[in-house]
């Protein structure tokens, strides 16, 4: 099977090792305007909880939502509804993308909101 991204190419390692280890998992997909959040379940079918800047929300508190303090703001959210959910350690999906800029903002917020990864 041919690729052409290169990100999923990655991400297929990193969701292969988290569903090994049978966690539930935080997964984060950006794009040029946004940021999406979702935690699913170690069976890798339900979606637990999930926040992103498209939420009127959030719309409200960030005028654009491709930069790092939108992406702090989705990764306290989410933090937020884990812990609702009764989430406190999940594993961390960057999806491919790079560990740094939205990504790094986003996880680093999540921690401070009390998920542990």
């Amino acid at each position: 099977m041919m690729h052409a991204n290169g990100r999923l190419r990655r991400a297929r390692r990193t969701r292969a090792k988290i569903a090994e280890l049978c966690a539930v998992r935080l997964t984060v997909h950006r794009t040029n305007l946004h940021v999406y959040a979702q935690i699913i379940d170690a069976t890798g079918s339900k979606v637990l909880a999930s926040a992103s800047t498209l939420e009127p929300e959030v719309r409200k508190e960030v005028a654009n939502g491709g930069n790092i303090n939108a992406a702090a703001l989705v990764g306290r959210r989410i933090a937020e509804k884990a812990r609702k959910a009764g989430i406190e350690s999940v594993a961390f999906d960057r999806s491919g993308f790079r560990y740094h800029g939205r990504v790094k903002a986003l996880a680093e917020a999540a921690r401070e909101g009390g998920l542990k990864f």
